[in-house]
């Protein structure tokens, strides 16, 4: 017999974590795994639309096998002692040397940056964007449950990450970064 994708014991919204235990698919805990799960998906698009950029594609990658890794670890119940995969210091390292490495090829940063300038850059601007919303429901699931306090601080380097990443790929194609600039309130006199 093959095996099929479907199971239909997800069909009455609930969905089993790793370990056995039930949960509604609104749980928190499924919607930040989930949203872990987005923003992999997210990361793939990402380094799909890089060209000629195979140092950033390889860090890419290795991201998004860390992501599934966090992934598996919010998916098991928390109230059973598993063995799960973990997230190691050299992870969050191997992100801020990335950088620190980027940051000494870019322009000091001088005014806030909009997305946009070429399709790669707003793809790294939208995987910051849902590593931020990850990284906010990860936390929030750590109030009221078991996550390990890595998971955080990789989900918060890696949207650091992402925004450094975003400013490197638009130097590297030659794209202009798009900067923020407000407009002129002429009845306040100030930048609104």
């Amino acid at each position: 017999m093959a095996f099929k994708i479907y199971t239909k014991t997800g069909d009455q919204g609930e969905t089993g974590l790793f370990g056995g235990k039930r949960l509604p698919k609104s749980h928190l805990r499924i919607e930040a795994y989930g949203t872990v799960d987005e923003l992999n998906a997210t990361i793939g698009l990402l380094s799909d639309s890089l060209v000629n950029i195979a140092e950033s594609k390889d860090l890419l990658r290795a991201i998004q096998n860390r992501l599934f890794t966090i992934g598996a670890n919010l998916a098991s119940d928390p109230d059973k002692q598993m063995k799960t995969p973990d997230i190691h210091e050299e992870d969050i390292k191997l992100l801020e040397d990335a950088m620190d490495q980027m940051d000494q090829s870019l322009p000091p940063l001088k005014n806030f940056v909009l997305p946009g300038g070429h399709t790669a850059v707003s793809f790294c601007h939208l995987a910051r964007c849902v590593c931020r919303r990850a990284e906010r429901r990860v936390v929030a699931l750590a109030i009221d449950g078991a996550v390990e306090p890595i998971l955080i601080r990789y989900l918060n380097r890696l949207s650091d990450y992402l925004f450094m990443l975003s400013r490197k790929i638009a130097l590297d194609l030659g794209v202009e970064e798009i900067t923020w600039s407000g407009r002129e309130d002429k009845d306040l006199g100030s930048k609104v």
